[in-house]
């Protein structure tokens, strides 16, 4: 019979905090013995926010976007200043984030739900598409952003929703993020679909 090594609470937490992504077995022991030591309002506070997370947060119903669950559409997409001929397409919530730092980009917003990658099982069938003709006609939509990550997944989408917008007699303009190589990296370490994007998005001197 094996001795218990750690309290039983302890233990729970850290298996708990073990299943998130990016978090190995000595990750969720250091955060799980912080919020040991730390204040208990610390860990009240977050048990809180846990908690209410499925109760206060929901999708959009027309962009997919996370919204507050007294909101019936996102703000970004009901702000009467934001273009809502002019559509950028991501896979996650979070893509929104990362766009609208930029404080670039005035349009509206579609999130697919996720990328076409058949090794997890997530296929066209999965992704908000289908949703995405219907605002393009609703709204009058005349330009796609086509945001979706740059990985063989994102591109595999990319290329997908082409097709599908095409087959469906959907005309539109669309067009997809420049990319280029990062400011501090050598040309040797970056990958082949960032050398290819920043070939392709590449400007006269």
């Amino acid at each position: 019979m094996s001795t218990q090594l750690l309290p039983k609470a302890l233990t729970a937490l850290i298996d708990e905090l073990g299943k998130l992504p990016g978090v190995g077995a000595r990750t969720a022991e250091r955060y799980a013995y912080f919020l040991l030591r730390a204040d208990p309002r610390v860990a009240q506070d977050l048990a809180k926010a846990l908690g209410a997370i499925h109760a206060q947060v929901k999708q959009c119903p027309v962009t997919f976007a996370l919204i507050d669950a007294d909101e019936e559409v996102s703000p970004l997409y009901s702000d009467s200043s934001r273009d809502k001929s002019l559509v950028a397409v991501v896979e996650e919530p979070l893509d929104i984030v990362a766009l609208e730092r930029t404080g670039q980009y005035k349009g509206t917003y579609h999130v697919l739900g996720g990328a076409i990658s058949p090794i997890d099982g997530i296929g066209p069938e999965q992704l908000h598409i289908p949703e995405l003709v219907e605002r393009i006609n609703n709204d009058g939509v005349e330009e796609l952003i086509i945001a979706t990550n740059a990985s063989v997944e994102g591109e595999s989408t990319a290329l997908f929703l082409q097709k599908y917008l095409k087959d469906n007699d959907v005309n539109i303009a669309m067009s997809r993020l420049a990319r280029g190589i990062p400011v501090g990296v050598d040309l040797e370490y970056a990958d082949q679909i960032t050398l290819s994007h920043a070939l392709e998005g590449r400007r006269k001197l």
